[in-house]
């Protein structure tokens, strides 16, 4: 008989623990780049449009003075130059040169990036801030907020149109606390051989042990979750747990093996290191 097919979650466990939110990077590490809220985009663009209003008048000023009194087609051009500087252009730059940062982003913590996580290019911030110009200024605002209330992730039209979100860069880091050894496992650990596990499925493992995904409460679901888990990280260890044990203990005495190596390891190196540049 030929084996149904595998389900993505199934052949690869820790796509399960992955959210819309995780962003995926070359080695398989989730990254969760926290959206920027509403109120602190709100602020962020209240910044940017006093500033930018500020400079257009100051540049209308420059522009037309230095226009003739006397051709008035001059001084119009002198108008949709200026304005276009301010408006298009400064942003733009901005923007390019700051890899996403506008002034008030910078005052904020806020960056905007590319959907894929990473640093905006000329196109997108060109893209922002045409758009920009329209739902910011020629809707006085109405379009950006809309839009951003409704996003999952508080994009405006001109993120939607260029691919990008904004961030919070400067988010308060709280280390998970470590997973702790079963103590019925302790002597089955420091006699077995954990190999380096893959970056993806030691990540799954963690956030699965820490609890940080609420979709798996149910009972059920979690003990299953867990068992395709311990299944998939078995290929790195030798031998395998004693019979009847829980495939969250498994997991638990995996990684604090593999965690209290690798220390040992690093203060062996860091010893070494210090005997040689002793001498």
């Amino acid at each position: 008989m030929t084996p149904a097919p595998q389900s993505p979650e199934q052949s690869h466990p820790e796509r399960a623990l992955l959210t819309e939110d995780d962003l995926i990077t070359g080695d398989a590490v989730a990254l969760d780049l926290p959206a920027a809220g509403l109120g602190m985009r709100l602020l962020s663009g209240l910044i940017d449009v006093l500033v930018v209003t500020a400079l257009l008048v100051l540049t209308l000023f420059v522009f037309l003075t230095a226009a003739p009194a006397t051709d008035e087609a001059l001084a119009w051009a002198a108008y949709i130059a200026a304005t276009a500087s301010v408006l298009l252009v400064f942003p733009t730059v901005i923007e390019t040169l700051t890899r996403g940062r506008s002034l008030g982003k910078l005052a904020l913590g806020l960056r905007t990036v590319r959907d894929d996580g990473g640093a905006i290019s000329f196109h997108h911030a060109f893209v922002r801030a045409l758009v920009g110009v329209i739902e910011t200024y020629g809707t006085s605002g109405a379009a950006a907020f809309l839009t951003a209330m409704i996003h999952p992730r508080g994009k405006r039209l001109g993120d939607i149109a260029a691919g990008t979100y904004v961030i919070r860069v400067r988010v308060p880091l709280q280390p998970p606390a470590p997973i702790q050894m079963p103590p019925a496992l302790a002597v089955w650990a420091s006699r077995a051989d954990v190999a380096a596990i893959p970056v993806g499925l030691s990540l799954a493992v963690r956030r699965f042990l820490s609890g940080e995904v609420g979709t798996y409460a149910d009972p059920v679901r979690r003990h299953a979750l867990a068992e395709r888990l311990a299944t998939s990280v078995q290929e790195y260890v030798a031998p395998g747990p004693p019979p009847g044990t829980p495939p969250e203990a498994y997991l638990a005495a995996v990684l604090a093996t593999r965690r209290d190596r690798d220390a040992a390891r690093l203060a062996r190196d860091e010893e070494l290191r210090a005997r040689l540049t002793a001498r």
